[in-house]
């Protein structure tokens, strides 16, 4: 077979709004056989959230992807994937020259999150042929949202159906060593603290919708999304990060607490650098021209919006809006055409991966109490009602 490495890297981006690629079908590409679906996520990560320990599931979510990322550099720095935040895990589409290490990579990460945060992180891949062979399809394009950020959209059922069977056929038993583990989360970043929408009366909304008829995804999602544009405003407008409200954390437990999540040991030199760092930061944002820039680019390229055959995104609204976007949620729910999960909260986290304050960071983010994972709690409840939606 063809070596396809660069397959993603070579896929040209589409400066058009989403419901224009989601018209378009010709501009999504299958994605190779010879790639792989690797997924990770916390084991019981709804209990975990009840203990209070949203933050912790975010920037571990969010140190997979940064674990993969800086493994990847380190193999070849022109290679890029496609990955999805899901709030308490990831999901990446790797090609096979570099699965193995990206791989392993992973498994050590895995047993950094056991030694510090006590949490199962659950590793596990499967071959995009393996995928196919499901009669599931995963088509792929990239979108342009804002001058900065450019996201890979997916449709058809390939990568839940890949989500699902990883699950289903993990190993919680697997025995994880106690020693220190050479990980790189190297740009990892936890500093903000939680964000609130920009006006009083609205809250953070997080949404996951699943559409099981491939030959209608496209048309369903464009409807929903005209649906929250027009109920909740553009994507600059419902957005749930906004530099009013961003504000650091600038104590000592924050950085220690990142510094232990990054490192897996107390570094007095690293505590002592970071804590003046974030403190001259408030002034930096403040007072700098390159800071405010800065904070605008934070806004931007804020991860709020996915598409990997479901809906993901978070946005801010108030209870009327929330209702009046229910009604259409309700009536395709009804029709059988989705089933969805929704959660409101009163503000946003997010964890960051810094590799340069210029132009490379980019910005996870995921609502209080739970926010994607209380969203996927009550999507999974309806999944179990309604056994014949999905696989079995």
């Amino acid at each position: 077979m063809a070596n396809n490495t660069n397959f993603y890297k070579n896929l040209k981006f589409h400066n058009i709004a989403l419901r224009e690629l989601l018209k378009s079908e010709n501009l999504f590409n299958s994605v190779p056989n010879n790639w792989t679906v690797v997924v990770t996520d916390i084991v019981n990560s709804t209990s975990v959230i009840r203990k209070g320990k949203h933050n912790d599931v975010n920037l571990v979510a969010t140190g997979s992807i940064i674990t993969v990322l800086n493994k990847i550099k380190t193999i070849d720095s022109n290679i890029t994937i496609p990955y999805f935040f899901g709030g308490d895990g990831a999901t990446f589409l790797v090609p096979d020259e570099i699965l193995s290490s990206v791989f392993l990579a992973l498994e050590n990460y895995a047993k950094h999150v056991k030694n510090n945060f006590n949490f199962t992180l659950r590793v596990g891949k499967i071959a995009v042929s393996e995928v196919y062979k499901s009669e599931a399809t995963i088509r792929i394009a990239k979108l342009k949202l804002n001058p900065f950020l450019v996201t890979p959209v997916v449709i058809g059922n390939g990568l839940k159906y890949a989500e699902k069977f990883i699950k289903d056929n993990f190993n919680t038993s697997l025995e994880v060593s106690y020693k220190n583990v050479p990980i790189d989360l190297e740009g990892m970043e936890c500093r903000w603290d939680e964000i609130e929408p920009i006006s009083e009366d609205k809250k953070v909304i997080c949404l996951l919708v699943m559409c099981k008829n491939e030959t209608k995804q496209a048309e369903i999602f464009t409807k929903i999304m005209d649906e929250i544009d027009y109920i909740f405003g553009e994507l600059s407008e419902r957005a749930p990060i906004t530099t009013v409200k961003l504000k650091l954390n600038t104590s000592l437990a924050k950085i220690k607490h990142e510094m232990y999540a990054r490192l897996g040991k107390l570094d007095r030199k690293y505590l002592i650098k970071n804590w003046l760092i974030t403190n001259f930061g408030k002034l930096y944002f403040k007072y700098f021209k390159a800071g405010k820039e800065y904070l605008f680019k934070v806004s931007q390229l804020s991860d709020t919006i996915m598409l990997d055959g479901s809906i993901n995104t978070v946005f801010s609204g108030n209870e009327n809006q929330i209702n009046k976007l229910k009604l259409l949620l309700d009536s395709l729910e009804s029709d059988r055409e989705i089933i969805y999960g929704i959660h409101a909260t009163y503000a946003s986290i997010m964890s960051c991966y810094i590799e340069d304050r210029e132009e490379k960071h980019i910005h996870f983010v995921d609502g209080t109490e739970g926010g994607y994972t209380s969203a996927a709690g009550e999507l999974k409840r309806k999944l179990n009602a309604h056994t014949a939606y999905f696989w079995k």
